[in-house]
């Protein structure tokens, strides 16, 4: 009974009104992942072909999902107390392993990557279901759903760890499935079925405020990379430009985000008689575009301050275009799942984009970059003047 008192003071006490406030603890974690959204960029602007998008994507999937999960389980255990935090610290390091892994993912270090990745999915998880005491046994039937999915995908990591090139990419592909799968089929297993609603209920300010939080450190990343490639240029018209443009489009982006949406999306969380369910579509899934989109937008940035003028290559097209794209799918998805209606304003910015791609190739990369830019910041004021008119309800 001790024992079982003890680990249910592992829990968040979760009081009405009173949000859960995301904590130091949980912030110091999240610097990790700082670096794990550089090498993701920087991978992908190194290895910037077909076979290296496909790889790029799946590493950036795999660096949200154990980033996602855990800040779902650090919404039900409590960061102040230290086997959490202890968790939390243990969890940074696989972090900085996993990120320093990932240029080098898909040649020497596959083995490295696949090992922290699968160390930290199934140890935190572990860690969760000793910390729930045994009366609370839908929380704990959900523990060893989870942690069954999960032993199954982390076969395959290693496995694929194990391999070579191609066959490498396609036991991960089938790992991050399994995962990616799992929480939409509520963890099925054969003699405890599919875990219940209420098992996923979350606090949802907590929740909201961490993804939000996830959202900075994407848009922190491209600012920082921006302003040290602008320190090594010369400071010409077309360099200054090129920078203003860059910063303006992640203001823009910033913005679009956080102006209304992210505020309405606590709010409608933290009401939500199915938090879980709404948290899962809308702070799970639906946030993979939204930082896909401004990681993408980061590329795109240093491409074009390295190289403003002359025709725009495919990678600058690409990058400049596809990031802002991708960045107002996930955004306009995600605000439909919180309020129930598609924002016009968003959806006239992806037209504007799509028409740009046919004339993309005859501007330079500093002019495709200013067209993206002015169209985030029409989306951005029409959101911020029309908000709430009969035309966006």
């Amino acid at each position: 009974m001790a024992a079982d008192n003890a680990r249910g003071a592992m829990f968040r006490v979760i009081l009405p009104n009173q949000p859960s406030r995301v904590t130091n603890a949980e912030l110091f974690f999240d610097l990790v992942f700082v670096f794990a959204v550089t090498q993701v960029s920087h991978t992908l602007l190194h290895h910037f072909t077909p076979l290296g998008a496909v790889e790029v994507t799946l590493l950036f999937l795999a660096v949200w999902w154990v980033w996602v999960y855990t800040a779902w389980v650090t919404n039900w255990l409590n960061p102040e107390l230290t086997p959490v935090r202890i968790l939390i610290f243990l969890m940074m390091l696989g972090g900085l392993v996993l990120s320093t892994t990932i240029p080098t993912a898909f040649e020497g270090r596959g083995l490295w990557f696949a090992i922290a990745y699968a160390t930290m999915q199934v140890g935190r998880t572990a860690f969760w279901l000793f910390a729930t005491p045994r009366h609370r046994t839908a929380v704990r039937h959900n523990a060893i759903r989870i942690l069954v999915w999960l032993c199954g995908s982390a076969i395959f990591w290693i496995l694929g760890g194990l391999a070579h090139g191609e066959e490498r990419l396609w036991f991960w592909i089938v790992a991050l499935t399994i995962e990616y799968v799992s929480p939409a089929v509520r963890f099925w297993l054969p003699r405890l079925g599919f875990s219940s609603v209420e098992a996923w209920a979350v606090e949802g300010g907590h929740m909201a405020e961490r993804c939000a939080g996830f959202i900075i450190i994407a848009l922190g990343e491209a600012v920082v990379v921006n302003g040290a490639t602008f320190a090594e240029l010369d400071w010409t018209a077309d360099n200054i430009l090129a920078f203003v443009s860059c910063l303006v489009g992640a203001i823009a982006m910033w913005w679009v985000y956080f102006h209304k949406g992210a505020e309405a999306g606590s709010e409608r969380l933290s009401k939500s008689a199915e938090s879980g369910r709404l948290a899962r579509l809308a702070y799970t899934y639906l946030h993979l575009p939204i930082v896909a989109g401004i990681i993408l937008t980061a590329v795109s940035d240093e491409l074009v301050l390295k190289h403003p003028t002359g025709h725009s290559d495919i990678r600058t097209i690409v990058s400049t275009i596809g990031g802002p794209l991708v960045f107002l799918i996930g955004t306009i998805l995600f605000k439909h799942a919180i309020r129930g209606f598609l924002q016009l304003s968003h959806g006239i910015g992806i037209i504007l984009l799509l028409v740009l791609w046919w004339f993309a190739a005859e501007l330079s990369p500093l002019w495709l970059s200013v067209a993206t830019t002015v169209i985030m910041i029409v989306v951005a004021v029409w959101e911020s003047v029309s908000l709430g008119s009969a035309t966006e309800e």
